[in-house]
């Protein structure tokens, strides 16, 4: 399986039998799922969703939303949980206002899921952790 590094955005092939394994980089030895969502700038971001194999699920963001501050721990809690299935990342629609522009993001905090680059699905308003994880199974992830 494919995966790109989230510290420095080197290309890694992990075999799919050892994504429980907490892999890490050949190249820098980061953490390819790391505790944290990754934060996606306009520069990484094509690469991220297009480039990993896992689905990516990013959540559109700002620091003044008060949903998004209050759901940004159960969307770390469903990462952390779903780790090796699903990759967590973050965009700020403040500092980042091209990426939301172009996915015609109109209320936060919005979820995406990519698959190969390609929008599968979105939700928008918080979530609970436990909920999240549900309709990411329902995407089939």
């Amino acid at each position: 399986m494919i995966l790109l590094c989230p510290a420095c955005g080197a290309t890694n092939r992990v075999p799919q039998e050892r994504l429980g394994e907490n892999p890490r980089c050949g190249k820098c030895h980061a953490l390819i799922f790391p505790e944290h969502p990754v934060n996606l700038s306009n520069s990484r971001f094509p690469g991220y969703i297009q480039k990993n194999e896992l689905p990516v699920l990013v959540d559109f963001w700002a620091p003044w939303c008060g949903p998004c501050r209050t759901m940004a721990p159960q969307f770390e809690q469903a990462g952390r949980a779903m780790r090796g299935r699903v990759l967590f990342a973050k965009v700020n629609t403040e500092d980042e206002q091209q990426i939301g522009g172009r996915f015609q993001i109109r209320s936060i905090p919005t979820m995406v899921l990519f698959k190969a680059g390609k929008e599968l699905a979105r939700v928008s308003g918080a979530m609970g952790a436990a909920e999240l994880q549900r309709w990411l199974a329902g995407q089939g992830v």
